[in-house]
């Protein structure tokens, strides 16, 4: 699986950060609300790697053990894994219950999962 991500980087650009902190909610929900959208930039970018070569494996699974090759950490690797496949469940049982795929997820829909908290 190649990877798109710098360690050290954001998957988050400035603007969608700055949006963020611009709505009108409690500083609680706003830091939830980042770490929903990290989380989801990262689930695109490993749905949109759809190499032959990872199709009978996890790619969820198989991103974080890339991740924490970088750091020397495979425990890094386990508990990065089991944060992002339950925000997955999370991100995919709200999608559907809006009529969306979590590809098409955008950051009002966010907000909207945030609020429901």
């Amino acid at each position: 699986m190649s990877n798109h991500l710098d360690p050290l980087s954001n998957p988050l650009n400035i603007e969608t950060i700055q949006e963020i902190d611009n709505f009108d909610l409690p500083i609680m929900q706003k830091h939830y609300l980042r770490i929903l959208a990290h989380c989801l930039q990262i689930l695109k970018i490993i749905y949109a790697d759809n190499s032959d070569e990872y199709q009978n494996k996890n790619p969820l699974r198989e991103w974080c053990d890339n991740q924490s090759k970088k750091f020397d950490d495979e425990k890094f690797s386990d508990l990065f894994y089991e944060q992002l496949e339950s925000t997955s469940k999370k991100l995919s049982t709200f999608s559907r219950k809006i009529g969306k795929s979590i590809e098409d997820l955008e950051i009002d829909d966010l907000v909207l999962l945030v609020k429901q908290r």
